[in-house]
Protein backbone atom coordinates (compact mmCIF):
# COMPACT_ATOMS: atom_id res chain seq x y z
CA UNK A 1 0.00 0.00 0.00
CA UNK A 2 1.30 3.51 -0.74
CA UNK A 3 2.37 5.48 2.31
CA UNK A 4 2.22 9.09 3.39
CA UNK A 5 5.52 10.25 1.90
CA UNK A 6 6.35 12.57 4.78
CA UNK A 7 6.97 10.98 8.15
CA UNK A 8 4.27 12.39 10.37
CA UNK A 9 5.35 13.70 13.77
CA UNK A 10 1.75 13.78 15.00
CA UNK A 11 -1.86 13.27 13.98
CA UNK A 12 -4.68 15.72 14.67
CA UNK A 13 -8.14 14.09 14.56
CA UNK A 14 -11.66 15.53 14.65
CA UNK A 15 -14.95 13.72 15.32
CA UNK A 16 -18.10 13.54 13.26
CA UNK A 17 -20.80 16.21 13.59
CA UNK A 18 -22.48 14.56 16.58
CA UNK A 19 -19.35 13.46 18.40
CA UNK A 20 -16.69 14.91 20.62
CA UNK A 21 -13.03 14.31 21.34
CA UNK A 22 -13.98 11.17 23.28
CA UNK A 23 -15.66 9.55 20.26
CA UNK A 24 -14.90 5.83 20.07
CA UNK A 25 -12.81 5.96 16.90
CA UNK A 26 -10.69 8.89 18.07
CA UNK A 27 -9.92 7.23 21.40
CA UNK A 28 -9.09 3.97 19.63
CA UNK A 29 -6.81 5.85 17.21
CA UNK A 30 -4.88 7.45 20.05
CA UNK A 31 -4.32 4.02 21.62
CA UNK A 32 -3.67 2.08 18.41
CA UNK A 33 -1.29 4.55 16.77
CA UNK A 34 1.04 4.96 19.77
CA UNK A 35 3.81 5.99 19.98
CA UNK A 36 2.68 8.53 17.35
CA UNK A 37 1.20 11.52 19.21
CA UNK A 38 -2.51 11.70 18.38
CA UNK A 39 -4.39 14.81 19.49
CA UNK A 40 -8.14 14.34 19.68
CA UNK A 41 -9.97 17.63 19.16
CA UNK A 42 -13.53 18.83 19.10
CA UNK A 43 -15.12 21.86 17.54
CA UNK A 44 -15.97 24.96 19.58
CA UNK A 45 -19.73 24.53 19.26
CA UNK A 46 -19.47 21.15 21.00
CA UNK A 47 -17.32 22.63 23.77
CA UNK A 48 -19.99 25.31 24.21
CA UNK A 49 -22.67 22.63 24.58
CA UNK A 50 -24.36 23.29 21.24
CA UNK A 51 -25.80 20.48 19.14
CA UNK A 52 -25.24 19.96 15.44
CA UNK A 53 -22.21 20.57 13.27
CA UNK A 54 -19.89 23.54 13.59
CA UNK A 55 -20.16 26.23 10.90
CA UNK A 56 -17.67 25.28 8.16
CA UNK A 57 -15.68 28.54 8.33
CA UNK A 58 -15.33 28.23 12.11
CA UNK A 59 -14.40 24.55 11.82
CA UNK A 60 -11.65 25.30 9.28
CA UNK A 61 -10.28 28.09 11.47
CA UNK A 62 -10.24 25.77 14.48
CA UNK A 63 -8.33 23.14 12.48
CA UNK A 64 -5.77 25.75 11.38
CA UNK A 65 -5.16 26.86 14.96
CA UNK A 66 -5.01 23.35 16.40
CA UNK A 67 -2.59 22.24 13.67
CA UNK A 68 -0.26 25.14 14.45
CA UNK A 69 -0.51 24.38 18.18
CA UNK A 70 0.25 20.67 17.77
CA UNK A 71 3.24 21.48 15.54
CA UNK A 72 4.53 24.00 18.09
CA UNK A 73 4.05 21.53 20.95
CA UNK A 74 6.03 18.89 19.03
CA UNK A 75 8.67 21.36 17.82
CA UNK A 76 8.08 20.60 14.13
CA UNK A 77 6.70 22.51 11.13
CA UNK A 78 3.04 21.95 10.27
CA UNK A 79 4.25 20.06 7.18
CA UNK A 80 5.10 17.18 9.56
CA UNK A 81 1.54 17.00 10.95
CA UNK A 82 -1.19 14.75 9.55
CA UNK A 83 -4.75 16.02 9.98
CA UNK A 84 -8.10 14.37 9.50
CA UNK A 85 -11.13 13.00 11.17
CA UNK A 86 -14.27 10.99 10.98
CA UNK A 87 -17.14 12.03 8.74
CA UNK A 88 -17.74 15.80 9.22
CA UNK A 89 -14.39 16.20 10.99
CA UNK A 90 -12.56 14.67 8.05
CA UNK A 91 -14.54 16.74 5.57
CA UNK A 92 -13.65 19.96 7.39
CA UNK A 93 -9.98 18.90 7.57
CA UNK A 94 -10.08 18.29 3.82
CA UNK A 95 -11.52 21.78 3.26
CA UNK A 96 -8.77 23.31 5.42
CA UNK A 97 -6.11 21.49 3.40
CA UNK A 98 -7.76 22.47 0.10
CA UNK A 99 -7.72 26.10 1.29
CA UNK A 100 -3.96 25.96 1.83
CA UNK A 101 -3.34 24.53 5.30
CA UNK A 102 0.21 23.19 5.02
CA UNK A 103 0.32 19.66 6.43
CA UNK A 104 2.07 16.44 5.53
CA UNK A 105 -0.94 14.17 5.08
CA UNK A 106 -4.73 13.93 5.30
CA UNK A 107 -6.69 11.04 6.85
CA UNK A 108 -10.39 10.76 5.98
CA UNK A 109 -12.41 8.21 7.95
CA UNK A 110 -15.93 7.65 6.57
CA UNK A 111 -15.90 10.72 4.31
CA UNK A 112 -19.51 11.97 4.01
CA UNK A 113 -19.68 12.27 0.21
CA UNK A 114 -23.39 13.14 0.34
CA UNK A 115 -26.25 13.03 2.87
CA UNK A 116 -27.85 9.57 3.09
CA UNK A 117 -30.35 9.07 0.28
CA UNK A 118 -29.31 12.29 -1.47
CA UNK A 119 -26.56 11.34 -3.94
CA UNK A 120 -27.21 14.54 -5.90
CA UNK A 121 -25.93 16.69 -2.98
CA UNK A 122 -22.24 15.92 -3.41
CA UNK A 123 -19.58 17.47 -1.17
CA UNK A 124 -16.77 17.46 -3.72
CA UNK A 125 -16.12 21.02 -4.92
CA UNK A 126 -12.84 21.34 -3.00
CA UNK A 127 -11.36 17.87 -3.54
CA UNK A 128 -9.22 18.72 -6.59
CA UNK A 129 -7.43 21.38 -4.51
CA UNK A 130 -6.07 18.85 -2.00
CA UNK A 131 -2.33 18.63 -2.62
CA UNK A 132 -1.09 16.24 0.07
CA UNK A 133 -1.04 12.44 0.33
CA UNK A 134 -4.54 11.42 1.42
CA UNK A 135 -5.87 8.22 2.93
CA UNK A 136 -9.63 7.64 2.77
CA UNK A 137 -11.25 4.64 4.46
CA UNK A 138 -14.96 3.93 4.36
CA UNK A 139 -17.40 1.16 5.19
CA UNK A 140 -18.64 -0.91 2.27
CA UNK A 141 -22.24 -0.19 3.29
CA UNK A 142 -21.85 3.50 4.17
CA UNK A 143 -25.06 5.40 3.28
CA UNK A 144 -22.99 8.61 2.95
CA UNK A 145 -21.24 7.17 -0.12
CA UNK A 146 -21.02 3.76 -1.75
CA UNK A 147 -17.67 2.31 -2.80
CA UNK A 148 -18.52 3.11 -6.44
CA UNK A 149 -19.47 6.73 -5.61
CA UNK A 150 -16.42 7.29 -3.43
CA UNK A 151 -14.09 5.73 -6.00
CA UNK A 152 -15.49 8.00 -8.71
CA UNK A 153 -15.54 11.28 -6.81
CA UNK A 154 -12.53 11.01 -4.51
CA UNK A 155 -10.42 10.36 -7.62
CA UNK A 156 -10.28 14.17 -7.86
CA UNK A 157 -7.68 14.02 -5.06
CA UNK A 158 -4.33 13.71 -6.83
CA UNK A 159 -2.47 11.55 -4.30
CA UNK A 160 -5.19 9.28 -2.91
CA UNK A 161 -5.12 5.89 -1.22
CA UNK A 162 -8.71 4.63 -0.94
CA UNK A 163 -9.65 1.56 1.08
CA UNK A 164 -12.95 -0.07 2.04
CA UNK A 165 -13.70 -2.19 5.09
CA UNK A 166 -16.80 -4.20 6.03
CA UNK A 167 -19.48 -2.20 7.76
CA UNK A 168 -21.60 0.96 7.69
CA UNK A 169 -20.71 4.63 8.31
CA UNK A 170 -19.07 3.68 11.62
CA UNK A 171 -17.16 0.49 10.78
CA UNK A 172 -15.20 -1.46 13.39
CA UNK A 173 -12.11 0.44 14.51
CA UNK A 174 -9.64 -2.46 14.28
CA UNK A 175 -9.52 -2.86 10.49
CA UNK A 176 -9.65 0.91 9.94
CA UNK A 177 -6.77 1.69 12.30
CA UNK A 178 -4.67 -1.17 10.94
CA UNK A 179 -4.85 0.53 7.53
CA UNK A 180 -4.02 3.93 9.07
CA UNK A 181 -1.00 2.47 10.92
CA UNK A 182 0.32 0.88 7.74
CA UNK A 183 -0.25 3.99 5.63
CA UNK A 184 1.48 6.23 8.16
CA UNK A 185 4.41 3.81 8.13
CA UNK A 186 4.02 2.80 11.78
CA UNK A 187 4.24 -0.94 11.18
CA UNK A 188 2.12 -3.61 12.85
CA UNK A 189 0.33 -2.93 16.11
Amino acid sequence: MPHARTESAGLLLYPGAGGGRDARTLVAAEQSLAPLPVRREEFANRTAGKKGPERPAAAVEHIRGATAQLAADLGVPTSRIAVGGRSFGGRMASVAVAQGLEVGALVLLSYPLHPPGKPDRLRIEHLAEIGVPTLAISGEKDPFGSPAELTEHLAAIHDLTLRFVPGPHAPADGPVLEIVRDWLGLGGS
